[in-house]
């Protein structure tokens, strides 16, 4: 890799070497495509590494495996021809918004016959009793989407969360590890999928373990510099008090917790001005960014289910949205200073 600073564009430009930390959300996971589809048109951005979670673990490695075949263009492609299939898969599905929702112009599945029916079934029998075979429609649809040869060959380090349903810890698979299981065990929800096993271990969501993990990007990337694309609302106004709002809470909370974890280890070490060679200065050293959306907060757990092709554009135009804003008010800060204030976590 060129040293950081001294390579020039065509432009004139320097390229500014950047992270990612990609949350996972489901179909929110839209609104991370929106936001690489915007950082992907500027060419002074060079992605390093990327660190992924569920959706944001598959948002990664289809921007990767485009990449290798066609660049930028390739990787913008890429993903949009992913979350196509995506929309398309769930015209099959038994989860649709429920007539008044739709007049209404709400995205939410609440109101849903099947997934009323379903979230309270869901409660009395585990996956291993609904889907014995363990069907997963989005195991063809990342075979179809993705080069997972290619994922060897790409510049970008990748780095995929899953949580060790043995142990409980997270494990961190990378490029040349990654494979359909890997993926699916990555967004594997234990009341909605069996365990995904992976070398005789079996694996959850990695969003127990880490929303994304931060870590990798420290110890094994050059850039100092990583963009969170967060999806998972960190605060919400009120308490929640019916039962939807209370579990979409619960699932808010202990989504961000380890990242949290992450980002005030480095505020502590930044405070305490940590320096030297060592993998502490690392940390204190990272600078962070983030782009996000309060629209989030609008939306409940129920519609991260909902794949319908007008809800994932709405989110992919937002996150256009808010990568634009970043990108104005904040671009000039990569490679220069945090434009992510993280003192308030302490």
């Amino acid at each position: 890799m060129p040293k950081k600073g001294n390579t020039k564009l065509a432009s004139g430009d320097k390229a500014a070497y950047i992270d990612l930390a990609l949350q996972g959300g489901g179909a929110h996971g839209a609104y991370t495509w929106g936001v690489l589809d915007r950082l992907l048109e500027e060419p002074h951005l060079v992605i390093e590494g990327i660190s992924g979670t569920s959706a944001g673990s598959m948002n990664a490695a289809v921007l990767a495996s485009g990449y290798v075949k066609d660049g930028r263009q390739g990787a913008r492609a890429a993903l949009a021809d992913f979350w196509k299939r995506v929309s398309e898969s769930a015209a099959f599905s038994p989860f649709h918004r429920g007539p008044v929702d739709m007049m209404q112009g709400k995205w939410t599945l609440d109101n849903s016959p099947m997934y009323i029916a379903f979230d309270m079934i869901s409660r009395f029998f585990s996956p291993y009793d609904l889907n014995p075979g363990a069907l997963n429609p989005l195991r063809d649809i990342l075979k179809d989407s993705i080069q997972f040869d290619a994922l060897t060959q790409t510049p970008i380090k990748l780095f995929v969360t899953a949580t060790n349903v043995r142990t409980g810890r997270g494990k961190v698979f990378r490029n040349a590890e990654i494979t359909p299981d890997v993926l699916l065990a990555s967004a594997c929800l234990p009341n909605m999928f069996q365990a995904v096993e992976i070398d005789g271990e079996a694996y959850w969501d990695g969003g127990y373990t880490g929303n994304p993990t931060i870590t990798p990007l420290v110890q094994e990337c050059e850039s100092s510099d990583t963009i969170l694309v967060q999806i998972n609302p960190v605060e919400r106004v009120g308490t929640p008090r019916s039962a939807r709002e209370i579990l979409n809470r619960i699932n808010e909370v202990a989504f961000n917790a380890t990242l949290l974890k992450e980002l005030r280890m480095i505020a502590l070490l930044q405070q305490v001005g940590v320096s030297g060679g060592g993998e502490g200065a690392r940390w204190a050293q990272m600078r962070i960014h983030r782009i996000a959306s309060d629209k989030m907060v609008e939306l409940g757990y129920s519609s991260k289910l909902n794949a319908d092709w007008s809800f994932l554009c709405l989110l992919r135009d937002e996150g256009k949205r808010n990568a634009e804003t970043f990108l104005k008010h904040h671009g000039k800060d990569l490679n220069q200073r945090s434009s992510f204030d993280l003192s308030a976590l302490l």
